[in-house]
């Protein structure tokens, strides 16, 4: 089986390369002629633990190829996916030029009967847009041929995207065509062998089912967060209060973690989307915009933790920070706490160390020299007047007290994750604030 996948950033590429595992012949292309350069020769732009290896594993196999060019290569495939981006337009809403692109040029040069599959998270009602586009080309061409849209939304995490991939909790598909159906069941079987997982629904069924995903998982987030800010002023513990409710099963305990915010590609953009996408329908989302309004005022926490510990007088002082993804195992900054963190250290006259085992590259592109890059978690501390967890890597998760208190100004320990014992720091003479 022949499949395209048009973008090839993080759902493009690791959709791509695990096709190709199964032994689907994917052809990747992208208008980035440098990234697919880049690719051609086995330099992998993002980072995900195991991609680079399968990548090239395939590559090799001649499962997986790259191009610019998607003209060329329509005649030969079955189903298009569009994976490109929807970046937040100034407004909130998802922008869809990069959507509607991909369809054009569908239009332009299908010959023969061909899915398009719009994997990129969009609003309800895309489908439509991606249809009234292709059979606009269509009648420009005054050509008649058979083609089928449908949805496939992506529900990869970041640092699991390949094991997600592989072995997902289900695959969602919305098509009105019996024919489109059984083609993407086909491509699908693969990694239905365990047992069919595969949700056939209507197309903007599918189109909801991810925003109300992850909107339901940035709400955990956010309400954990609220409460976790509440225990805090009437002395009762997070951690216990996360325990004793998660272990009702009509609850659970996914997502319930407090800590100094979420980022990413995903939650914030498509929180924004569906708000946005409401606002459109004459309806307003009241929890969404809570959720939202509480994970931005969450992203101040560790700074004000910071400084009522220093009274607010932080000019002069050295703050390392352990931590600059916005989740573990990938070097993804995009709506990281971390960069909202870093603004209101350097806007107050700190000097800021910094070190992630990942995204030190990243936050040099974003932010340039704005603060100290250090080599290793323990140069970050020397001369440090706090340290602030912003990112739960497992190496920080063990660190030594002795060469932390020999290295560190004042042994202040501010836990963005609540990932430390806080009753061994205190003992061991360290101020430990945590969240909740």
């Amino acid at each position: 089986m022949n499949i395209a996948i048009v973008g090839t950033g993080y759902v493009g590429l690791v959709s791509g390369t695990c096709f190709a595992e199964m032994g689907i012949n994917v052809t990747c292309v992208d208008i980035d002629s440098n990234k697919i350069s880049r690719l051609q020769k086995g330099d992998i732009p993002i980072y995900e633990p195991g991609l680079e290896e399968m990548v090239l594993r395939n590559v090799a196999a001649g499962r997986l190829k790259f191009t610019t060019d998607l003209c060329s290569i329509l005649d030969d495939v079955e189903v298009v996916f569009s994976a490109v981006g929807t970046p937040p337009d100034e407004d909130g809403s998802a922008d869809l030029k990069y959507v509607l692109a991909v369809a054009k040029t569908f239009g332009q040069n299908i010959k023969k009967y061909t899915i398009i599959v719009t994997k990129s998270t969009v609003p309800v009602g895309t489908a439509q847009k991606v249809r009234d586009v292709i059979n606009a080309e269509l009648k420009n061409r005054n050509a008649d041929i058979e083609f089928d849209v449908a949805s496939n939304p992506e529900f990869l995490k970041e640092g699991a995207a390949i094991k997600d991939f592989m072995t997902p909790d289900r695959v969602v598909v919305g098509t009105d065509s019996e024919r489109a159906k059984k083609v993407m069941a086909r491509l699908y079987k693969p990694f239905m062998l365990s047992g069919d997982r595969m949700i056939f629904t209507d197309i903007p069924s599918a189109e909801m089912i991810k925003y109300a995903a992850n909107s339901m998982l940035a709400t955990r987030i956010s309400f954990m967060n609220d409460i976790a800010n509440l225990c805090e002023l009437v002395g009762a513990d997070v951690n216990m209060v996360r325990k004793g409710i998660g272990s009702d099963t009509r609850i659970g305990r996914k997502f319930l973690y407090p800590g100094c915010g979420y980022g990413g590609s995903c939650f914030p953009k498509d929180v924004k989307a569906l708000i946005k996408t409401a606002q459109k329908a004459g309806y307003d989302m009241q929890v969404l915009r809570a959720v939202e309004a509480v994970n931005e005022r969450q992203k101040s926490i560790l700074f004000d933790k910071l400084s009522r510990h220093y009274s607010g007088e932080l000019k002069g002082k050295t703050i390392a920070m352990w931590g600059l993804s916005f989740k573990p195992e990938t070097d993804d900054m995009r709506e990281a706490p971390a960069l909202v963190l870093i603004d209101k250290l350097t806007a107050a006259g700190c000097k800021v160390k910094v070190y992630d085992p990942i995204a030190m590259n990243e936050c040099r592109r974003r932010i340039g020299d704005k603060v100290e890059y250090c080599t290793d978690m323990y140069e970050a501390v020397v001369d440090a007047d706090a340290l602030l967890l912003v990112t739960e890597w497992n190496q920080f998760r063990m660190p030594s007290l002795p060469v932390l208190k020999k290295a560190m100004n004042s042994y202040v320990i501010i836990d963005g994750r609540n990932i430390y014992d806080a009753e061994y720091l205190t003992d061991n003479g360290f101020t430990y604030y945590k969240i909740g």
